[in-house]
């Protein structure tokens, strides 16, 4: 018996319905004559919780970090326990399993973790479904591949959900440990890949907050050819005054000068330099998710989960091919659907894609139909399915119209153009013009824009102007030519701040990590790859970040602006975390992983040294905004104002494990005068008297006078009287090393500060043991024998 384990019901569903009917449809499964068909529901599996490896982990304390399990264990989720159960004994009777998950490396995992975790010894072939049509999953069923093929996809998408564990379960608590030690409430949650994404928003706050505008002034020239007139923008030299760093004129007077010296006309100008080039630019390739995601972004305002969800409502209406590709391609042996595809969006009801498809040349092949540019999918496109637009939704027919847009593209020739540059030199100073004329508009028909749509952002306004300026008209000329001085004006600019992030451009960034990398060498090994996160969870990140209230969405264009938590977190995480480099690396190396090239475990092994590191630094993070005052004791805490029954006092947030105070003066910690030696101030010694100072050694540390009372006073006033108890005496006045009535010893350590030594005192009632480390600490112990009761 064949067994189909497919990712999702409605994927099941679709492969019975190709297979040799009748189909009986059974509680978890379906039977139809060429074998049953099951499903998943997405992962059945998940990966232990760390205090599922070892209670004590439960509770969240630093010196538990880093966890590293050493086998790594996997919970059958508690909702899918039924379903599980209903796989296991259809494989237990199959004699061959054919998986189905979705052809990516989670899709891969998702399956292969089920048949793992069951010691599955049975013959495993692998269905590759990029599209849900019949024609698509019968063509798919008649070529099954040997699943053992797919290994190195497995421990790809494995090493990737181990890192991921790893980082976000011990990083996340460490930094929310040290989050709480500086009186920060919630959990602060990191990521691999969340978290540089997360830096990216905060940093480019940072560049607007920052940003100053720079005023700057350009020139224009009208210059007059025998065949006739052009304009010319004029370019400073390196040595000219009133430039600023980037080379721009900040300086009006001498603009104003310059405009006066060229309106001398004292001499012709001369063409310095004349080139003309045909230039080709080949069609659009077709789509994967992350460029359908930033399009639809930037054309419609749409987020990308909401282009992902879409789109994978369009594969499972059998409309288009598999959504979550990281593919642009297509392979060879589909060109030939190319006619019923075309025919289909020809006679759809859209008048655009109707009058496109009518155009199209099939004997054109673009350079999308590569076989060696794909992996275990290829681009989004159509089916050979018709489609009724008016059955869809708004959402679903402006993403279909993106998708057959782009293939229709590829049957339209290339776009040429000419392009020209021009330099003009002219009274010793240098001007120069382009210009760019069409020869052959090719696929760009698709995408010219004769009204400019509103929803343009200043990005795309910025490309257009410069494109304008690209295509001025130049009249026929040659280099050596006499041009005259015409006129001229000059023009007063701003300088532009950076626009904020929205999800779409984000995830853009996301993909083109390379541009935010730090490392140089770093950044021109990633330029190729894949950036940070895959198709399927970029969506995923961004809208977490927002759920977790780490981002904030503003204004109708819904820009991404990191909360107070964002900053606090970024800002107390090292580099390793906040800049990419890292995670492209690793992203990298997971590419590779499955390419065949690398091992899982030397994979793991650094991802738990980096753990390791990072956790460390944590100990040792104070998580300190503006505004705030680091506990200059513990070097952890911030210290907090406070109110006690004599006034208004600071204390450290790191309490009890620190119990640093001082006064309040005028709204603020007076930390000047709360310097002293902590070690000192443990063999402070008291008396009965009503001397209003203490003293250590021979230093006066605080006097009362009629002022209010210290804060640390009123502490070692307050437990000099709680010795009073009846088994417990006051100090005497000597130092504790010279008192015959107190033995120290460092054997055993306090149990409630965890900092000072117990030490054995003579009380009145006898022996008992108290810590070295009081005033701050007041735990006592009972003796028993010179050994105490702890």
């Amino acid at each position: 018996m064949r067994l189909y384990i497919a990712e999702k019901p409605s994927m099941g569903a679709e492969i019975a319905k190709c297979l040799t009917g009748p189909v009986q449809r059974k509680d978890g499964y379906l039977i139809t004559k060429d074998g049953i068909v099951t499903w998943a529901f997405g992962h059945i599996l998940r990966q232990a919780e760390p205090e599922e490896y070892n209670a004590k982990y439960k509770n969240w304390k630093a010196e538990d970090l880093p966890i590293i399990p050493k086998q790594w264990k996997m919970i059958i989720d508690e909702s899918c326990k039924k379903q599980f159960g209903i796989i296991k004994n259809l494989i237990d009777k199959a004699d061959e399993i054919v998986h189905a998950g979705d052809p990516d490396r989670e899709g891969q995992l998702l399956i292969d973790e089920v048949l793992d975790y069951l010691n599955c010894q049975k013959p495993v072939k692998r269905i590759l479904l990029n599209a849900l049509d019949e024609g698509s999953i019968k063509k798919a069923n008649k070529d099954l591949r040997d699943n053992r093929d797919f290994l190195n996809l497995k421990k790809s998408a494995l090493a990737r959900a181990r890192a991921d564990w790893l980082i976000g379960m011990n990083l996340s608590r460490a930094y929310t440990l040290a989050a709480r030690r500086a009186g920060k409430k919630g959990v602060f949650a990191v990521g691999r890949v969340k978290t540089p994404t997360l830096a990216l928003v905060v940093r480019r706050e940072r560049e607007l907050k920052d940003f100053k505008p720079v005023d700057y002034f350009t020139i224009k020239a009208i210059f007059a050819h025998q065949n006739g007139e052009f304009s010319a923008t004029w370019k400073p030299k390196d040595t000219q005054a009133g430039l600023d760093f980037e080379n721009r004129l900040i300086d009006e007077n001498i603009a104003k000068v310059l405009i006066g010296k060229f309106a001398q006309k004292t001499e012709v100008g001369k063409i310095t330099a004349y080139q003309k080039a045909q230039k080709k630019e080949a069609q659009r390739l077709p789509f994967s998710l992350s460029s359908l995601q930033v399009l639809a972004g930037k054309k419609y305002g749409y987020d990308p989960q909401l282009v992902l969800d879409t789109a994978q409502k369009l594969y499972e209406k059998k409309l288009t091919t598999y959504p979550r590709s990281d593919c642009e391609y297509l392979p060879q042996s589909q060109f030939s659907d190319a006619k019923i595809i075309l025919q289909n969006l020809y006679n759809i009801n859209e008048k655009q894609l109707t009058n496109w498809a009518k155009k199209c040349d099939l004997k054109t092949k673009s350079r999308a139909w590569n076989d060696k540019k794909i992996t275990a999918h290829h681009a989004i496109i159509p089916t050979k399915v018709k489609v009724n637009l008016m059955s869809l939704t708004i959402e679903e027919r402006n993403i279909y119209f993106l998708i057959a847009q782009a293939y229709i593209a590829q049957f339209y020739p290339v776009h040429i153009y000419d392009q020209t540059k021009i330099s003009i030199e002219y009274m010793q100073e240098l001007f120069v013009t382009s210009g760019r004329v069409v020869k052959q508009m090719g696929w760009k028909e698709l995408y010219v824009q004769n009204n400019k749509e509103k929803s343009l952002n200043e990005d795309d306004k910025k490309e257009d102007n410069e494109e304008k300026e690209e295509q001025n008209s130049l009249p026929l000329m040659k280099k050596g030519d006499e041009v005259e001085y015409v006129k001229g004006e000059y023009d007063k600019k701003s300088t532009k701040p950076p626009t904020r992030f929205t999800s779409s451009t984000l995830l853009a960034g996301m993909k083109d990590i390379h541009k935010y990398v730090k490392d140089v060498e770093v950044k021109k090994k990633l330029k190729d790859i894949y950036g940070i996160g895959t198709e399927a969870t970029r969506a995923t990140i961004i809208e977490d970040l927002v759920k977790r209230n780490f981002l904030q969405l503003e204004g109708k264009k819904k820009y991404l602006v990191p909360t107070q938590s964002a900053y606090i977190l970024i800002d107390a995480l090292p580099d390793e975390m906040t800049y990419p480099d890292s995670t492209a690396v690793w992203e990298d190396y997971l590419h590779s992983l499955s390419e065949g090239q690398g091992t899982i475990e030397e994979f793991l092994a650094k991802q738990a040294e980096f753990t390791q590191n990072l956790c460390m630094k944590a100990t040792k993070t104070v998580l300190v905004q503006e505004h705030e005052y680091k506990c200059p004791r513990c070097n952890q805490g911030i210290l907090v104002k406070r109110k006690g029954k004599n006034g208004e006092f600071w204390g450290c947030s790191n309490f009890p494990n620190c119990r640093m105070t001082c006064n309040d003066v005028d709204g603020k910690p007076d930390i000047e005068k709360t310097k002293f030696n902590f070690n000192n101030y443990r063999q402070m010694s008291y008396n009965n008297s009503d001397k209003n100072y203490i003293k250590s050694g021979q230093n006066e540390i605080f006097q009362q006078d009629n002022q209010l009372i210290s804060a640390w006073d009123l502490i070692a006033r307050e437990n000099t009287k709680k010795m009073n108890f009846a088994h417990k005496e006051k100090f005497s006045a000597m130092p504790i090393e010279k008192n015959k009535n107190i033995k120290a010893t460092s054997k055993y350590l306090c149990t409630r500060c965890k900092e000072g030594n117990l030490r054995r005192i003579r009380g009145k009632n006898g022996w008992f043991w108290a810590c070295s480390n009081y005033p701050h600490c007041t735990a006592t112990y009972d003796d028993n024998n010179g050994i105490p009761v702890i």
